[in-house]
C-alpha cells in the first residue's frame, strides 16, 4: 500500500512539475501576428565531417503560414501553408507543389513545423514527452522526445530554446543526422508585403 501511494505522489508530482513548466514558458513567450528574421542552419550529415550551412530569412505569420526563403549557399523558396507546401530553387528552376487535399499527411506536418517555431508549447505536448527548464527571468529550454508513431520514425529528439521567441533548434533524427538552427534579428514589423502576402494566400 505505502509503495503504492508512493508511486502515486511521484506521478502526481511529475505532471505537477511538468504542467507548470509548460505554463512558464507559455507565459515568457510572445505571440505576435508576424515573426519574422534571420536564420543559420548547420546540418550534420551521418558519414560527412563538414556539416552543411546555409542562411536565409523566414516570415511566419500567425494562422497563414510560413516564408523559408534560403539564400546561400543557393537560393531557394520554401512556403508552407495550413493547405499546401511549395518549394523552388532559384538556379536551374526546379520547383514542387504540394496540396493538403492530396497528400493527408502534409497537414499534420505544416502544423508540427508551425508549432516548433512559434514555440506552441501545448500543441508539441500532444506529440511528445515534453521536458526542460526556466532559465533566468525569461528564458528557457525545452527536450521534446516523440510519442507519436510517426514523428518517432523520424526524430529520436528535439531541443528548444529560447525567452520571448524561439531562439534555437535542434534536430536529432533516427538516421544519425542533426540540424542547428539559430534564429536572429526577430522582429515584429514590418508587415507582410504584398509578394509575401500573394505566397502565404496560396
Amino acid at each position: 500500500m505505502k509503495r503504492l501511494l508512493a508511486l502515486a505522489c511521484v506521478l502526481l508530482c511529475t505532471t505537477a512539475s511538468a504542467s507548470e513548466l509548460l505554463t512558464g514558458v507559455r507565459s515568457r513567450l510572445a505571440d505576435p501576428p508576424i515573426l519574422r528574421g534571420q536564420f543559420e542552419q548547420k546540418k550534420t550529415v551521418a558519414g560527412f565531417k563538414k556539416p552543411l550551412l546555409s542562411r536565409g530569412e523566414f516570415l511566419l505569420s500567425r494562422g497563414k503560414g510560413l516564408l523559408w526563403d534560403t539564400r546561400a549557399p543557393f537560393a531557394s523558396t520554401l512556403t508552407l501553408t495550413r493547405k499546401s507546401l511549395s518549394a523552388e530553387q532559384k538556379t536551374g528552376g526546379a520547383a514542387y507543389h504540394l496540396d493538403a487535399s492530396r497528400e493527408p499527411a502534409l497537414a499534420s506536418m505544416n502544423e508540427f513545423l508551425f508549432a516548433l517555431l512559434s514555440g506552441d508549447v501545448g500543441s508539441l505536448s500532444t506529440r511528445f514527452r515534453v521536458e526542460g527548464e526556466l532559465v533566468g527571468a525569461d528564458g528557457w529550454r525545452l527536450t521534446l522526445t516523440p510519442t507519436d508513431a510517426g514523428l518517432a520514425r523520424v526524430f529520436r529528439g528535439i531541443r528548444l530554446e529560447g525567452d520571448r521567441f524561439v531562439r534555437q533548434v535542434q534536430l536529432e533524427e533516427t538516421s544519425g543526422d542533426s540540424s542547428l538552427i539559430q534564429f536572429t534579428q526577430l522582429a515584429q514589423i514590418p508587415p507582410p508585403s504584398a509578394t509575401e502576402t500573394e505566397r502565404l494566400g496560396k
